[in-house]
């Protein structure tokens, strides 16, 4: 089992940045891939960013890309999503999820994964 937990959100007004990070504790001996989801109220939950197991390869969604940047620390089990030039459109919960084991892909779909976050609300105010 992998337990995952998000931090880091927050309310900050648009054009700024937060960073947030997921933690992973219990078996997390072999690598894994990890990806960040966000859902806003009323919409479904969407892929943002994915990283591979040794961080080799990452993706990201159009909508963010050259504003959000995921990495990892595997010394620190620890798997970041840096985000700049927040929008408002940005505001949701964000979710990281985990796939154990990864391999060296990156994964888009939800159902890739088999272990989640409890989330982290972010709030960019206009």
């Amino acid at each position: 089992q992998v337990q995952l937990v998000e931090s880091g959100g927050g309310l900050v007004q648009a054009g700024g940045s937060l960073r947030l990070s997921c933690a992973a504790s219990g078996r997390t001996s072999g690598f894994y891939a990890v990806g960040w989801f966000r859902q806003a109220p009323g919409k479904e939950r969407e892929f943002v960013a994915a990283i591979s197991s040794n961080g080799g390869s990452t993706h990201h969604v159009d909508s963010v890309k050259g504003r959000f940047t995921i990495s990892r620390d595997n010394a620190k089990n620890t798997v970041y999503l840096q985000m700049n030039s927040l929008k408002p459109e940005d505001t949701a919960v964000y979710y990281c999820a985990a796939r154990s084991p990864g391999g060296y892909a990156v994964y888009t779909s939800r159902n890739n994964y088999n272990y989640w976050g409890q989330g982290t609300q972010v709030t960019v105010s206009s």
